[in-house]
């Protein structure tokens, strides 16, 4: 896992040593990406700077070193990820007469671009990644990001320059880069707590998204060119699912189980090669546990796994994943987290994630990644089964309140609507002792009864905000395009979360929270392979008896009891709704206040300070609205 980074500039202002040390001061902002070396290559011919920040996982000698040129010399690459097939890949082209020096995936992939070109070496690659790849030949800069959008990468303008890097603060690091918001995505981070791709939150950067490719010819480039119109998908996740449901699987419920598990523990193995300590995040919950318990399989030593847990029972999720653990054989690592260990990490947040970022689970994926980071450097996770096989709440109860809210008049809808949202959290949380965070959840789904499309429900689900605060600021819409196949409404808002929140969200959060602490995040149930797989699925096989994940169930019960791991999603989540009232309360204070707000003139002051003072007298909890709001003020004075 690595960091990499670099520039082009068509101007002749600097001298080969300046552009050297601009190289270098980009790179050493990923210094925690890849600490364990660095370095950068230059072109003889032309002033494009190539840097890279090395986290060594696979072949730790200098052989597998970045940049790294082809055997021909034809390409120069930088890099970040792993790809998980290369053994197969080096097979193929040892059959075919290339030699290795080394021991590298990238040298596989060089090997494999030399040989194929491009376009096919890209389809062969199964993995995460971000690749740079500098063709001397045809004078093409090309920039490619894995398929479902695990490694970051982004791409812009620093004046007349062209930079580009893992995350933006080594694209700050140029000296002529001018921050400016861009309020398109300004307005879709309030929207959404999140800045979605091809956008980025500075104005002239874009984030390449997820199968998408660029390739630019570095002869002819405009320095004043969209760079977001020239990005292209190489592979399309619509596609996919079309030709899937165009040949649905026709085999039995059993024969569906044991062909899934045979493919997820394939996923599984391949995601095991490494040349350093690697272990598995446990949280109890089903995806995490599924991943540990095949892993255990697999492994004839006890395999390390990690958790955290936290002094407030509604959000500890660790006696779960200590029951596990026992009963798999885990060599397995707790660790309780207090209050004031939460409330340190946010004044790192606006670092760790270098543009506003408002999922609330940042906070323990990251305590969770520096305690594994004490033992490992790789560990696997659990991502990924929430999307793909209709994990989430919404997935389950959006299609039941859809069919039941039909049934009902308008004006019925909406004024129950209000009944329930004027009940107070703590209230209803306290009606039951299984669920400790029933009030959210009912009044999320009270918010929604007044809808009346499927595609107004789903981004009210998602949504932050019904009206984003916001003062100044382009209008956003969320892209909510639908593949040509026929697709029920949790089906729909399977596919929308695979192409929108997976990748912008829980993939963001844990490349970077892990990242942070020089830890490889690796997972399998984000194979390719599984993804155009379950398409091909019948929906009961995903959702059955108003429950999701059926099928990741079916393969757990094979190695851990029900009762194990039979209980209400629970998500990884914090208390920052007391935290607001109480801890962080200052905090907040000095962040929404009402002159600074005002003089700023980008969001609304009067809609914040109104939902502030309701949240702070206990009139709801509005802690997810606020909390997007005090990423953005947070990231503000940080970077501002």
């Amino acid at each position: 896992m690595c960091g990499i980074t670099g520039f082009y500039t068509n101007t002749a202002k600097r001298t080969r040593a300046e552009l050297h040390v601009i190289g270098k001061n980009m790179a050493d902002t990923l210094r925690t990406r890849g600490l364990d070396s660095g370095d950068l290559w230059q072109d003889p011919d032309l002033p494009l700077v190539l840097a890279h920040r090395r986290l060594s996982i696979i072949d730790l000698s200098a052989d597998g070193a970045q940049p790294m040129s082809s055997a021909s010399e034809r390409y120069m690459l930088i890099y970040n990820g792993e790809i998980y097939n290369y053994l197969t890949i080096k097979k193929d082209l040892e059959k075919k007469g290339v030699t290795f020096k080394g021991r590298s995936d990238t040298e596989v992939m060089l090997g494999a671009i030399e040989q194929w070109g491009l376009n096919r070496a890209l389809q062969k690659l199964n993995g995460m990644f971000a690749i740079v790849l500098w063709d001397r030949k045809t004078g093409e800069l090309h920039f490619i990001r894995d398929r479902l959008g695990k490694k970051p990468l982004y791409i812009g303008w620093a004046g007349k320059t062209l930079v580009f890097g893992s995350e933006l603060k080594a694209l700050r690091a140029h000296p002529d880069f001018t921050p400016q918001i861009n309020p398109k995505a300004m307005g879709g981070f309030m929207s959404l707590g999140y800045v979605e791709a091809p956008f980025s939150i500075y104005q002239d950067v874009w984030q390449l998204p997820a199968g998408h490719r660029l390739t630019l010819d570095l002869a002819g480039l405009k320095t004043d060119e969209n760079l977001a119109a020239g990005m292209k998908p190489y592979w399309s996740a619509a596609d996919k699912l079309e030709d899937a449901k165009a040949h649905p699987s026709k085999k039995s419920e059993s024969e569906i189980i044991n062909e899934f598990e045979d493919l997820l523990t394939l996923c599984v193995s391949d995601r095991l090669v490494s040349d350093v300590p690697l272990g598995a995040f446990l949280s109890g919950g089903v995806d995490s546990s599924a991943v540990v318990a095949l892993m255990q399989k697999i492994n004839s030593q006890a395999i390390k796994t990690y958790s955290i847990g936290f002094e407030d029972a509604g959000y500890n999720e660790a006696p779960y994943a200590r029951a596990i653990a026992d009963h798999l054989g885990t060599d397995h690592h707790e660790h309780i987290c207090t209050v004031e260990d939460a409330l340190d990490v946010i004044p790192k947040l606006p670092d760790m994630y270098d543009e506003p970022f408002a999922d609330i689970s940042a906070i323990p994926t990251y305590l969770v990644s520096r305690f594994a980071r004490e033992g490992v450097t790789v560990a696997l996770s659990g991502d990924g089964g929430d999307e793909m096989l209709g994990g989430y709440n919404r997935h389950v109860q959006g299609p039941n309140i859809w069919r039941k809210m039909r049934m009902m008049p308008r004006v019925v809808r909406s004024g129950l609507s209000q009944v329930i949202q004027r009940m107070p959290v703590n209230q209803l949380d306290g009606l039951s002792r299984k669920h400790p965070q029933l009030g959210a959840g009912l009044h999320k789904a009270a918010s929604i009864l007044s809808l009346d499309t499927q595609e107004e429900i789903y981004k009210r689900l998602i949504g932050k905000w019904v009206e984003p605060p916001i003062a100044s600021g382009e209008a956003f819409e969320k892209n909510l395009d639908l593949p040509k196949a026929e697709l029920s409404f949790a089906e729909s808002m399977m596919f929308w979360d695979s192409v929108g929140y997976l990748p912008n969200d829980i993939l963001t959060k844990v490349d970077r929270a892990s990242m942070a602490v020089s830890l490889e995040a690796r997972a399998p149930l984000l194979d390719k392979r599984l993804y155009e797989y379950v398409w091909s699925l019948p929906e009961d096989m995903k959702i059955r008896n108003g429950q999701g994940k059926y099928l990741l169930r079916q393969i757990l019960k094979r190695h851990v009891p029900e009762k194990l791991f039979e209980r209400p999603k629970q998500g990884f989540n914090m208390p920052v709704g007391d935290w607001l009232r109480g801890p962080l309360k200052d905090w907040a204070e000095d962040l929404l206040d009402e002159k600074t707000l005002k003089d700023q003139g980008l969001l609304n002051s009067a809609m914040i300070r109104k939902t502030w003072q309701a949240h702070s007298d206990g009139q709801g909890n509005h802690a997810e609205r606020l909390w997007s709001v005090l990423m953005f003020q947070a990231w503000q004075k940080r970077w501002m």
